[in-house]
């Protein structure tokens, strides 16, 4: 398609969000597609309007002292019974509820947000890393890169625990410039744990009774294509992070496979995956890719882009926006196409 007419996509569909949004998805619309200043009534006006969107108060009154939310009964029964938090559901619900109030213009002064960040940061290990959320046998770089994230988010980009978090992830990095899941997609594949059921290699794995996980080895086993983009992901909140090229080469590393099958049936295996769309986008799927390759400048230019900007048009219905599924799922849909018109809007900048 000519970009004249991704251009005419990008301000028709804003201008169909802007009639039927609620105020965040109106205000990054405002502020990040149509690049309107700051200090414009309208901006304004419509960021007061976040201050006292009712899902962004919920969340920052429901925050307790400690820095956690409450979770389901189900959940802190499942998450009492192992070595608790940073195991368990506590620390998935601090870092999905993070990115929310984000998204809904929250900063780090607001409600106990400050108790947060450093309840993530006191969970942290002597090698940078957090172990969690499913188990403490050993860390998972796409949490951690979860992590980094949000505590960038949230303006922790000089602090020297969110920079010795960056640098084992950098560590972590394997030959083909991907990351992967320690054990589960290397150490797995040798031939007398390939057939076994994952709860008892992990067992094995605890109990020290397997060769150890190496990212500069096993280099026939190619790295996740989705905790590859999760990683990144975590860098592309930082100037100084995202120009690093070990996180240009990630990003390259899921480009060059975009609509392909993950090579790990531990995670995301299916290439459906690429086309789902979903908010928040934390986990895997095309439109979070697209986002993420465009805020580190990819765009008309490099030729691999073209195929998923071609499908992300297509994705895109009669009506002007895009949908998680027919079911109406009202404000997800509007972040969805939110995310899409930046995508689409900063693609064309990059060009």
């Amino acid at each position: 398609m000519p970009l004249s007419d991704i251009d005419r996509v990008v301000q028709e569909s804003s201008r169909k969000l802007l009639q039927v949004s609620v105020p965040p998805v109106k205000y990054w619309v405002l502020v990040d597609t149509l690049d309107m200043d700051a200090n414009d009534s309208v901006v304004q006006r419509t960021f007061s309007e976040c201050r006292t969107f009712p899902p962004r108060v919920r969340l920052l009154e429901t925050l307790r002292e400690d820095g956690t939310w409450p979770i389901s009964r189900v959940r802190k029964a499942a998450e009492d019974a192992g070595p608790g938090p940073p195991i368990g559901w506590t620390f998935v619900t601090i870092l999905r509820n993070l990115e929310v109030l984000d998204d809904m213009c929250t900063d780090r002064s607001e409600g106990n947000i400050g108790k947060v960040v450093e309840k993530i940061l006191s969970w942290q290990r002597r090698d940078g890393s957090i172990l969690g959320p499913k188990h403490d046998i050993f860390p998972l770089p796409h949490y951690n890169a979860y992590a980094l994230w949000n505590l960038l988010l949230y303006g922790m980009d000089s602090d020297p625990r969110v920079k010795k978090l960056a640098d084992w992830l950098l560590s972590m990095q394997r030959h083909d410039g991907g990351w992967g899941i320690p054990y589960q997609q290397d150490v797995k594949y040798l031939p007398e744990y390939k057939r076994m059921q994952m709860v008892d290699f992990l067992e094995l794995v605890r109990t020290g009774k397997t060769p150890r996980s190496d990212p500069r080895g096993y280099r026939d086993v190619p790295s996740c294509i989705w905790t590859t983009m999760m990683v990144v992901r975590g860098f592309s909140r930082s100037k100084r992070y995202s120009s690093l090229p070990a996180v240009r080469k990630g990003a390259d590393f899921f480009l060059d496979r975009f609509f392909e099958r993950n090579y790990h049936e531990s995670y995301f295996h299916s290439e459906k995956h690429w086309t789902k769309l979903k908010y928040p986008p934390y986990l895997g799927n095309g439109l979070s890719a697209l986002y993420l390759l465009t805020r580190l400048g990819y765009g008309p230019g490099d030729e691999r882009m073209a195929r998923p900007i071609e499908w992300l048009l297509r994705a895109r219905h009669p009506d002007g926006f895009w949908w998680q599924s027919e079911r109406p799922y009202l404000q997800k849909d509007q972040w969805i196409s939110g995310f899409a018109v930046e995508a689409l809007h900063r693609y064309l900048k990059n060009g």
